[in-house]
């Protein structure tokens, strides 16, 4: 399942729908216009983002609503924590580099 996420959150349209989301449930006409495109090209997006298990949707009478489910950027989060330890490493050395640098720099030989 870990691709479609990733496969999911790769286009900025799909982005911008989880973006706007996180602001509470909105309906397929309210995503469509905020989207700028057609229906049927917002409608792919919005089904993309429920087989990736990143929204749900309801139906309210004539409307579908449509909800973020966060749970699913769990495995995003979770894959992306096996780097942390990896950049915090990068930054140390940038940060002692910098440090020896601004030493040298106030205490010339």
């Amino acid at each position: 399942m870990l691709p479609d996420i990733f496969g999911a959150l790769a286009n900025p349209a799909r982005r911008l729908i989880l973006d706007e989301l996180r602001n509470g449930p909105r309906t397929a006409g309210d995503l469509t216009g905020l989207l700028e495109q057609s229906r049927s090209t917002a409608s792919e997006h919005l089904a993309v983002l429920r087989e990736a298990g990143l929204v749900r949707e309801e139906r309210q009478g004539r409307h579908r609503v449509y909800h973020l489910q966060a749970a699913g950027l769990a495995e995003v989060d979770g894959w992306l924590k096996q780097y942390e330890h990896y950049w915090n490493r990068r930054l140390d050395a940038l940060g002692n580099l910098l440090d020896s640098n601004l030493s040298n720099e106030e205490n010339p030989s």
